[in-house]
């Protein structure tokens, strides 16, 4: 039963993505001398930018992006290496995903400060850009994140039983093998950096994300929770959901991403009555 769980776990959202709706209106970009896809849709302030888990396209916000747009500009896009977005020769770890998606934000002249919205592996990206870039940022929302820690202890890749190498070897990209490989990279790069307390944070956690009790769905969960305690003040609501909440509960991301849309212009409209 482990071994089934977790294998679905790696392949679920291939699965449902087959038959869900895709994100419309892509269109990609000369940045940095490479192609980039994205999608831009919505008006107003701030611009809502969606990040992508590993191995995962933008269509993982299909039943999240009629929403966003609607409540302000959002851009989701794929990072290099994944859809029509051309393969970078830079490392894939966080600072360097970071700043090709800043180059994206700027080439597109979308101004900050942003909310940022990363799910899995794109959550740790966006922490990195929170603590990297704070004045750049109005708040972050969290959809169960990997945490800095993540392949540490029980998480390390070199811990995982022999089956879920070969699945994960078997089922994912080159540039998300070099992302994997480079994770433990990125989780210090993050925790190198203070959080700024001014930035809000919300945190959606999935209640059902590792199913049968085991060392590593232990050491994730663990994870899962601590993941709000490293932002002080921050907003964490536990999801009755696997660990794709963006296709299985999209109503919890559009109400934290409409929180944090409000909060943010609520904090330009103090600023500005000052």
């Amino acid at each position: 039963m482990k071994r089934w769980h977790w294998a679905g776990m790696l392949m679920l959202l291939a699965l449902v993505l087959s038959g869900c709706a895709t994100v419309p209106g892509t269109t990609t970009d000369t940045v940095g001398g490479r192609q980039v896809e994205f999608v831009l849709a919505g008006q107003g302030a701030p611009v809502v930018v969606f990040e992508n888990g590993l191995g995962a396209t933008l269509d993982w916000w299909s039943k999240v992006w009629p929403d966003a747009m609607a409540e302000s500009r959002s851009l989701a896009y794929h990072r290099a290496g994944y859809g029509h977005s051309d393969a970078s020769a830079q490392p894939r770890d966080g600072a360097h995903v970071v700043e090709e998606l800043r180059a994206l934000l700027q080439a597109r002249n979308l101004p900050p400060p942003y909310v940022l919205v990363g799910h899995s592996l794109g959550g740790l990206y966006m922490q990195l850009f929170a603590r990297k870039h704070p004045s750049e940022v109005a708040a972050l929302v969290l959809v169960d994140s990997t945490h800095p820690d993540q392949v540490k202890g029980a998480g390390n890749p070199e811990h995982w039983p022999t089956w879920l190498k070969v699945v994960f070897r078997a089922t994912t990209s080159d540039t998300a093998k070099q992302e994997l490989a480079a994770l433990d990279a990125t989780g210090n790069q993050v925790s190198n950096l203070p959080v700024d307390p001014s930035v809000p944070v919300w945190v959606l956690s999935a209640l059902r994300a590792t199913g049968a009790p085991s060392a590593l769905a232990d050491d994730a969960n663990r994870k899962r929770a601590d993941i709000a305690h490293l932002y002080p003040g921050s907003t964490q609501v536990w999801v009755d959901s696997g660990h794709g909440i963006p296709l299985e509960k999209p109503e919890a991301v559009v109400g934290a991403v409409r929180e944090a849309v409000r909060a943010a212009r609520a904090s330009r409209d103090a600023q500005k009555a000052q």
